[in-house]
């Protein structure tokens, strides 16, 4: 444990910046490696200009391309990704008329928006807006929505996704696992039909077919389940005289992702950085999605994901950061998923047919030279 002092610095990170200058972190591994804090004349966001691939990008997930949304035999659409992980969306309006099984990867479900049932190998289990549920690589289930606009997002891990180590702050933060929700087997009935199992693997799909219903488990034990978190259960961890870093707030991880959840929170005391301190986390690509709560100062609304590529920085806005230098005690109501990846991460065409395309020119204007 060693540091430089240099020119004009605060003595904690993120509380009494000095006056006329804007912190910004230079790690490395996200928020846990070497870092320091440059203290520089103008908020590193204020990009005039890009030329080449790496930009901050925003998209409209209720606006993805799922060929589940009209066809009740089509699925969701992967919108990004990379070698560990895959986001796709799903905008299913009817019941599955097959079951599924992923044999490339654990998927990890979060409902946006819609309700229904998840019927799995494990038993059946109710969905909601807020819900997260695991589905661990292999499992066979189906879902069945109760009706209505639908909009999942599903990402699906080639590791297992399982509960970060919580460290210092003990196993009951920011939930319990004794909150967690697995299914009561719940064998179906065959009825005088042909059940389909649709098989994911080798990057294609294999259909296999019984003359019986494939969930018929009458029972089960072990450490390995379908389990189910609703965001409203999370505790986020928070204080009133420092900015707490994203990876307090880890609630799944897998190799190569870290998933993190911010919840509805109080404003931390005046002298403290109030909003997310600039940086460009140069180790990992950031997703942000936003769940429910109000993000008009961003340009943004619910059901919209932020793509943030490691190498360019990001954080609030010049008007952002000064407007909540004065905001009065009170608490942000907002809900957000936000997903680290280790490697790069790739928008595929039908996440380009989502894109916001004045979103960097709205989310961070430049001031005229004269107001800087």
């Amino acid at each position: 444990m060693f540091g430089w002092r240099k020119g004009r610095v605060t003595r904690q990170a993120h509380v009494d910046v000095p006056e006329g200058t804007y912190e910004d972190e230079h790690g490395r591994q996200g928020f846990f490696g070497r870092v320091s804090h440059l203290y520089r004349l103008h908020p590193p966001v204020e990009i005039s200009r890009i030329e080449g691939p790496l930009r901050p990008r925003a998209f409209r997930l209720g606006q993805a391309p799922a060929t589940d949304r009209d066809d009740a035999r089509g699925g969701a659409v992967r919108v990004a990704g990379n070698e560990d992980a895959s986001l796709w969306v799903s905008r299913r309006a009817d019941a599955m008329p097959f079951y599924f099984r992923n044999a490339e990867g654990d998927e990890l479900r979060f409902v946006h928006r819609g309700r229904g049932r998840l019927e799995t190998d494990y038993g059946a289990l109710r969905y909601e807006p807020g819900d997260y549920v695991v589905v661990p690589k292999g499992t066979t289930y189906r879902v069945v929505p109760d009706g209505g606009e639908q909009v999942t997002l599903i990402l699906e891990c080639r590791g297992e996704v399982t509960i970060p180590d919580r460290g210092l702050l003990g196993r009951h933060v920011p939930f319990d696992p004794g909150l967690l929700v697995t299914p009561e087997p719940e064998p179906l009935p065959d009825g005088d039909r042909e059940w389909e199992v649709r098989i994911k693997a080798r990057g294609g799909f294999t259909s296999v077919f019984y003359d019986y219903n494939p969930i018929d488990v009458v029972g089960w034990k072990g450490d390995l389940s379908v389990v189910k978190l609703n965001v409203r259960d999370l505790r986020g961890v928070f204080s009133d005289r420092a900015h707490v870093p994203p990876s307090a707030n880890c609630t799944w991880v897998a190799p190569g992702v870290m998933v993190n959840t911010f919840v509805p929170r109080p404003l931390e005391d005046p002298n403290v950085l109030r909003v997310p301190f600039y940086h460009n986390n140069i180790d990992y690509d950031e997703l942000f999605f936003f769940h429910e709560g109000d993000f008009g100062h961003m340009g943004l609304a619910p059901g919209a994901l932020v793509h943030q590529p490691q190498g360019i920085h990001h954080g609030p806005s010049r008007r952002e950061l000064e407007a909540s230098k004065t905001l009065p005690p009170m608490r942000i109501e907002a809900t957000r998923v936000n997903i680290d990846l280790v490697r790069p991460v790739d928008i595929t065409p039908a996440g380009v047919a989502a894109e916001i395309d004045d979103y960097l020119e709205r989310r961070y204007p430049v001031p005229q030279r004269s107001d800087r």
